[in-house]
């Protein structure tokens, strides 16, 4: 006797049309709908109290949204077993109590690491060549060079030093192989093989790291410990000329140690993230000169969210097949989120 097939899962996608366009191109669409055909989907924005009658009503199992989602209501959801996010943090969208409860949750993750060594290997170039300064120095002031030994620097065989061995650290790596550079990483949890395969020196102290590294990028988890872990005492043992570069989490420098740096040591710094973001206009990074500044973008570029698109479609096909899910978001992970 043949058993019933499983019904299919109701699943619901919440996407404003930019979200569509940039993460779900039609290709990748009919990829989805060909997962779903009974697909349901709701165009963002929406009003929270909308959000909370569509849930109801249409009791989803899964979720696939993106930046424009309202924050998932806890007393509507007892019937979503999966929230298959497009981006990165999920604080805002899923309450830790559903976490609790044992809902699974899935980001971009690793998908991004690429594009954010990209704009790590970006903003090392741009340190190194002062373009923070030459550029606002041309706009504003009309200055040129004064002499033919300008103070800028190549990364062809500098030391870099990485804070964080993760995904990103490990795509900058490859970046960096060109540059014939020597790399050096603080990460203790990660084995020695992974040291050895990507043939990079472990240090043992972060005093190690600052010591002995002409780039330093800042790539560690912003978990608790790491709060303010790189102040006047790190950025003091930076070589001369060095330059400081962050890409990983505000939270993880002391940004009043870093102003003191480059005013009292001519430090140049190269940053993404800031422990508050929007950077406040008054912040005193916006007045220095060896800077160089980004918005928040190393993130995916939209021409390569289509990266997280595809990520998605693997874990709903991971879902129905009962696979496992890639960047699973566990309590530890979400606590350490920003």
């Amino acid at each position: 006797m043949n058993s019933k097939p499983s019904p299919q899962p109701t699943a619901l996608v919440l996407l404003t049309e930019q979200e569509k366009k940039e993460f779900l191109p039609p290709d990748l669409e009919s990829r989805l709908r060909e997962l779903f055909p009974d697909l349901i989907w709701i165009e963002a924005p929406v009003q929270e109290d909308e959000w909370h009658r569509v849930l109801r009503e249409q009791k989803p199992e899964i979720v696939l949204c993106a930046w424009e989602t309202p924050t998932l209501p806890i007393e509507a959801t007892e019937h979503l077993k999966y929230v298959c996010f497009l981006c990165g943090s999920i604080r805002k969208l899923v309450p830790r109590e559903l976490i609790e409860r044992g809902l699974s949750v899935t980001n971009w993750g690793s998908s991004i690491s690429n594009t954010v060594a990209e704009c790590s290997l970006l903003l090392i170039l741009a340190a190194l060549r002062r373009v923070g300064n030459w550029s606002v120095a041309m706009r504003t002031k009309g200055e040129w060079k004064t002499s033919r030994h300008p103070d800028t620097l190549s990364l062809f065989g500098r030391r870099v030093g990485l804070h964080g061995l993760g995904a990103i650290s490990c795509e900058l790596v490859k970046l960096l192989e060109p540059f014939r550079v020597q790399i050096s990483a603080f990460s203790p949890s990660v084995p020695d093989q992974i040291y050895n395969d990507l043939n990079i020196r472990r240090c043992e102290t972060l005093e190690d790291l600052f010591a002995t590294s002409d780039v330093l990028v800042e790539l560690a988890p912003g978990k608790p410990d790491n709060y303010h872990i790189v102040g006047d005492d790190l950025l003091k043992l930076l070589p001369e000329q060095a330059v400081f570069v962050n890409l990983g989490r505000g939270m993880v420098v002391d940004e009043d140690a870093l102003v003191r740096a480059s005013r009292e040591r001519g430090l140049h710094i190269a940053l993404d993230v800031y422990e508050t973001e929007p950077l406040p206009v008054d912040s005193p990074l916006r007045s220095l000169d060896n800077i160089t500044l980004l918005p928040h973008l190393g993130g995916p570029t939209p021409d390569r969210r289509r990266d997280c698109g595809e990520l998605a479609l693997q874990n709903l096909e991971n879902y129905l097949n009962d696979k496992p899910l890639i960047n699973l978001i566990d309590l530890n992970t979400y606590d350490r989120a920003t």
